[in-house]
């Protein structure tokens, strides 16, 4: 299985397998053509409320890690997720412009931790 993370607004490529968006809301600017997404995930991504906690701090990113993970435990759609894409190559893509401090970040570490 190959898991990859790059964010949506990067041109989709055959080596992404399936594509996956894990953002809750659609991220600015891109249309849903050309995001090119195969499955759009919304419950696996982080809570409303913890996402605006987060608001993208990297002060807060060990807090934000800790607080995702408790979510992803009792996640149905994060669980399937890891059903989808076990054995399969796959890209989670998200919008946030930090490459190191977003949850595609955790939800892939999630995601292989399972496997």
């Amino acid at each position: 299985m190959a898991l990859r993370i790059k964010r949506i607004y990067q041109p989709a490529a055959k080596t992404d397998g399936m594509r996956v968006l894990v953002d809750r809301l659609w991220p600015r600017g891109i249309s849903k053509a050309r995001a090119k997404i195969d499955l759009w995930q919304k419950e696996a991504a982080p809570s409303a409320a913890l996402r605006r906690w987060f608001g993208h701090k990297p002060e807060r990113w060990s807090e934000f890690r800790r607080r995702y993970r408790a979510e992803l435990a009792h996640n149905p759609a994060a669980k399937e997720l890891r059903k989808l894409v076990k054995g399969n190559s796959a890209t989670l893509l998200y919008g946030a412009h930090d490459e190191e401090h977003n949850q595609a970040v955790v939800l892939a570490a999630w995601l292989r931790r399972g496997m």
